[in-house]
């Protein structure tokens, strides 16, 4: 058997990124921090965390992390029935950027009214939200992949789709005087970012300028950059929706992204309601 207080510790350093501050949060001290955690690894005979700023799981770290949430998830739930506690449950979720700005704040709006689940969203590209899975980090994701994560069950949302496009200052700016999209300004969201490289090389063969790229992480920055004329990039139709007057690079030629739904195979009723929000609100607005 595994000690629940370690378990408890090594989450708590994984979620603080330090074991001073996960000292903090569970008033010991950095020693008795650093204790469990030795006490865990020397049960597990694995090494569970790097110890780096913040620290990171380990591949063995990572199943016990699952084991953790898992099993504090499914104590959470049996008080509650029992009536010994009455805080909310924490269903912690991943969900790319583009999906928390658009259509799943309808999951949002409609969870608001359920008093037994609070929220806690982790914000991650979808090619990499289902790591979050893998690492123990959230109970469920919106993912890209079909592929399900062990101990994972996966079911279909839809696709989210994007279109190319530019202000028209930018399209006379560039594209009109003779810039190739492929060295034209671009706008993307982070390193993780590859939407703008992958429609780039489908149009031209090429990736998207590497030395004229803007970074911006956050949704509607990303937005205003398009729209004032900095660079172009994919948006999703809902953002599109926003604005007048964007120029469609590449008419009838949308790029449609799948996403799914994966979560833990738990019988958890707060972590299900999550669910059926999430599959009501990609039906009402995902093609």
């Amino acid at each position: 058997m595994l000690d629940p207080e370690c378990v408890r510790t090594l989450l708590a350093v994984v979620d603080e990124g330090t074991f001073d501050a996960a000292a903090k949060a569970l008033h010991v001290t950095p020693s008795a921090v650093s204790q469990r955690v030795k006490q865990l690894e020397q049960r597990t005979g694995r090494v569970l965390l790097v110890r780096a700023k913040p620290a990171r799981l380990t591949e063995s770290g990572a199943v016990i992390a699952r084991y953790g949430r898992q099993q504090a998830l499914l104590d959470h739930d049996a008080l509650t029935a029992l009536g010994l506690v009455e805080d909310p449950t924490p269903v912690a979720v991943a969900v790319n950027a583009d999906s928390l700005s658009t259509w799943f704040r309808r999951v949002v709006k409609e969870l608001a009214a359920d008093d037994g689940l609070v929220l806690a969203v982790r914000r991650d590209d979808q090619d990499h939200t289902a790591d979050l899975l893998r690492q123990g980090l959230v109970v469920a994701a919106v993912t890209s992949s079909p592929r399900p994560v062990q101990g994972c069950r996966v079911r279909p949302l839809g696709s989210i789709r994007y279109h190319a496009v530019a202000s028209k200052r930018f399209v006379r700016r560039h594209l009109d005087a003779g810039t190739p999209l492929h060295e034209a300004p671009v706008v993307v969201f982070d390193e993780k970012d590859d939407l703008q490289d992958a429609f780039c090389r489908t149009e031209t063969g090429r990736p998207a300028a590497a030395g004229r790229r803007h970074h911006l992480p956050d949704g509607h920055v990303f937005e205003d950059a398009v729209v004032s004329g900095a660079g172009w990039a994919l948006l999703t139709e809902h953002q599109i929706a926003r604005h007048r007057g964007l120029v469609h690079l590449a008419p009838g030629r949308p790029v449609d992204v799948p996403l799914h739904w994966q979560q833990w195979k738990l019988d958890s009723p707060p972590l299900a309601r999550v669910a059926d929000a999430v599959l009501r609100a990609a039906a009402a607005e995902l093609h």
